[in-house]
This record gives C-alpha cells, structure tokens and sequence, in this order.
C-alpha cells in the first residue's frame, strides 16, 4: 500500500489499537516525507489550492497515538509533550539560519533553503516554508500552513493553524508576500501573491474585505476561503454601523480594506530585509 492508504487505513483505529507501534512507523515515514518537503498538507493544482486531508490525517495519527512525555536538559530546563510530537534536527547542509533565542521547529515540518528564523519564532507540524523567507521575532506559522518563496512575516504575526475539519484549508501565503507586524491570518484565508497586508490586519473566516480600487467585497463562501488578490495592499478600516443605537453613538466596526494594488514604490518599501539577510 502508498503511504497514503496507510495513514487511510490506521486513522480508523482507536488510539488504544494493539496496532500502536505499526502506526507511529507509519507517522514517522509522514514526517520524514514532511520535512523533505515531498508532501504537503496543500498543493496548487490546476489553478486552484488543493487540501491533501489524508495528510493532515497522519499528523492527526501523531496526536492519537502519541504519549506524554518529559523532556529535560536539566533540572532548570524542561517540557512536557506527546512522544510523537518532537522538535526538528537542523544541519548546516539545510541551509536554514535559526538565530539562537527560543525558536523552535516541529519534526514535520519543511523550511527550504535560505529561510530565517529570529527569536523567538514557531514552526508547527505540517508547515511548509518555501525559499528565503523571514520569520520575525514572536511570528507563528501554525500547523498545515504554506508559506510562499521570499516571503516577510513581520514580528508578532500570526499565521493559523487548521487541521481539523481534516477537509479545510490551511492558511496559504503565496510569494513574495509582505506581512506587517501584528498581523493574524487565521481560517483558512489564501493570501495570492506580492500581496501587502499592513500592520495589525487580522484576517479571517469572518472578515470581509472591502476593495477601494475595484469595488468590490471579498468573503468566505461556502466553496470557497477568503481570498486576498494578488498585489493588494490591505490596511486596518472602519466602517459605521447602520442600526440605531450604533448611530446614536457613533460606532464603527472593524474593517480591512485594499485601499491600492502593488507597485514599485511598495516593493521598495519591502525590499528592506533584503539587507538583514
């Protein structure tokens, strides 16, 4: 059988299945195909991402049938997690710079050459982190989450996880995304390509976009996540609320907008890490 229809067959068992041994080799195969980048938990195919469920089944498997337990350098340093659940080996063959600081990397998760991580900065399992990106200080990239090549994610941002419904979609930043700082990408929200999201946009499965240039509103559908175009700059918005008592006191609600699209003077503006490099 394909790794694939393994991880098919043992997600039906019980997490008490006499069959434990058997399934952590087959998690251990998934996170070595994870970390080389050979799978992934999305892939775009045909003009569209596509969720691969049956892998982010496998990291579902890690969770259920791992045990708890303590790991410690010395009395003064110490965690406690599933057995399943360890952090990743790094060479220098890798190419990846780990500024020293509390950065971690979950086994099962790929970072390509080039990438940076400065501390302290999360990888979870399941990620995937394409050529030359910088992840900043305090940054998340959560579980199942695609990063494109040479993208920024500014200090504090936040890129969700999604792994349950095992159908979802993960949070996708395509390349050559710029992410402002205290930033939160959260449900599944597709971020295409040279997109600018400004500093303190929280995306997510209920927020509606309002674009300035186009004129247009972006949501999530029931077939489709909230979708941020290629090339937009989006910035914290307001919009007032249309009911009485919100009028009387003049309230507004939350609301990001793309007030331009991409241009020369924007990728300049976003060239600066390059020299940090």
């Amino acid at each position: 059988m394909t790794l694939q229809q393994t991880i098919e067959q043992y997600y039906d068992q019980p997490a008490n299945s006499p069959n434990r041994d058997e399934a952590l080799k087959i998690v251990h195969q998934l996170k070595v195909a994870l970390n080389g980048g050979e799978v992934r938990a999305a892939e775009f195919q045909g003009g569209a991402w596509k969720v691969n469920s049956w892998v982010k089944k496998g990291i579902l498997l890690a969770f259920r049938f791992g045990q708890m337990k303590e790991y410690a350098s010395d009395s003064n340093f110490q965690f406690f997690d599933k057995d399943t659940m360890v952090l990743r080996h790094f060479t220098l063959e890798d190419n990846v710079r780990v500024v020293p600081g509390g950065s971690c990397v979950r086994d099962g998760a790929f970072l390509a050459k080039g990438v940076v991580m400065m501390p302290p900065s999360y990888v979870n399992i399941g990620a995937y982190v394409d050529e030359n990106t910088m992840i900043d200080s305090h940054a998340l990239v959560g579980s199942c989450a695609q990063i494109g090549k040479r993208v920024h994610l500014s200090a504090s941002a936040q890129v969700g996880g999604v792994l349950e419904p095992v159908g979802s979609m993960p949070v996708i930043v395509e390349d050559d995304v710029f992410v402002g700082g205290n930033c939160g990408l959260y449900e599944g929200t597709i971020v295409k390509r040279r997109a600018v999201i400004g500093a303190g946009v929280i995306l997510t499965g209920s927020t509606a976009v309002y674009d300035l240039v186009h004129q247009k509103v972006y949501k999530k559908s029931p077939s489709e996540p909230l979708t941020i175009p290629e090339g937009a700059v989006v910035v914290s918005g307001s919009r007032p609320i249309d009911q009485p008592f919100a009028r009387e006191h003049h309230l507004s609600i939350y609301s990001p907008m793309i007030i331009k699209y991409r241009d020369e003077r924007t990728d300049a503006a976003t060239a600066l890490e390059q020299s940090l490099r």
